[in-house]
């Protein structure tokens, strides 16, 4: 399939939370050389072909805004603290003003992901499409949401839940991207 065209897929980095389990906000997290998570993510969603980022930050948001790389959108979940589903719906909100048919949403803590499977799910862009990354057959990121969803799913999260009830419900297509890269998020530092 060919690249989506420019203006048609956005990307979405959820960097809200405090991350208890981590030690603190993950937007603040640095690689050992220093680079910060959040901009490795928004680099992998530019590089993967989403034609604008935005970032949504909540715990330390000042903190991490300054992490956050030009050109790139930041938007404030003021109830971060609710949930992923608060952090998601306010990113949702945000992309929703543009003219995107879809936003490939990234967490924050996935830094090693590559460019190259954002790019398997920039491929089914489209305003009903609904993709999700997976690892040797287990659900990861990316995701992949189409305009036609954004309601639904804004409507359907709760908590700390996230979209995957939604994206099984819905029966999303899933595209392997194992051989790129293990999948995993980081909990801990």
């Amino acid at each position: 399939m060919p690249a989506a065209p420019v203006g048609t897929v956005s990307g979405l980095v959820l960097a809200a939370g405090a991350g208890r389990r981590f030690g603190g906000p993950k937007a603040l997290a640095r690689t050992p050389a220093g680079t910060p998570w959040v901009a490795l993510a928004a680099r992998a969603l530019r590089e993967g072909g989403c034609h604008d980022v935005t970032v949504v930050l909540g715990a330390e948001a000042d903190a991490a805004a300054v992490l956050v790389p030009a050109g790139v959108s930041i938007v404030r979940a003021a109830d971060w603290a609710s949930g992923v589903a608060a952090s998601l719906r306010a990113g949702l909100a945000a992309v929703a003003s543009g003219p995107a048919l879809s936003v490939v949403v990234l967490p924050v803590d996935t830094p090693e992901v590559p460019p190259a499977a954002v790019a398997r799910v920039v491929r089914r862009f489209g305003a009903d499409a609904l993709v999700q990354a997976t690892y040797d057959g287990a659900p990861g990121h990316p995701v992949l949401l189409g305009r036609d969803h954004w309601g639904p799913l804004a409507a359907a999260i709760r908590g700390d839940i996230g979209a995957r009830p939604y994206l099984i419900a819905q029966e999303a297509q899933l595209v392997e991207c194992g051989d790129l890269w293990s999948g995993a998020d980081r909990d801990e530092r």
